[in-house]
């Protein structure tokens, strides 16, 4: 399975550094990389975002990399950090309407309120990490 691994690695590597052109500045070859200036520019990535970006650099270097050669990095950024905001929302708004944490409670006691939302936020980010952002 290791040698599998690593052949479809050098194959990913041998593919992306054929498409690469370069260009000659006196005695150096530069390669002609240039960024998409397009992608997620009405968009800031947030908190999901920068952790899948962070968690890539520091386990998955090779998809890490190809993603920045191939310019799909913010895109790929963009896409997990929207998908993720919208799943926690989902998953908060499913356990607040499972336990009951309505307007009602909010009114009686915003204290427990307070604590069962925080509660659920966490819960839903939990879930998130595994499924979207550490995967």
């Amino acid at each position: 399975m290791l040698i599998k691994n690593e052949i479809e690695r050098v194959g990913i590597m041998e593919n992306i550094r054929e498409r690469i052109t370069y260009r000659r500045e006196g005695d150096y070859l530069l390669p002609d990389l240039t960024v998409d200036e397009g992608v997620g520019d009405n968009y800031r990535i947030g908190k999901y975002g920068y952790l899948r970006l962070d968690w890539l650099q520091q386990n998955k270097k090779g998809l890490y990399t190809e993603l920045m050669l191939e310019g799909k990095l913010p895109e790929h950024l963009v896409e997990i950090d929207k998908q993720a905001n919208v799943r926690v929302k989902q998953i908060v708004e499913e356990l607040a309407k499972s336990e009951n944490a309505d307007e009602t409670l909010k009114q009686n006691n915003q204290l427990e309120w307070v604590r069962l939302m925080n509660n659920f936020k966490n819960q839903a980010e939990e879930i998130v990490f595994d499924e979207l952002i550490y995967n």
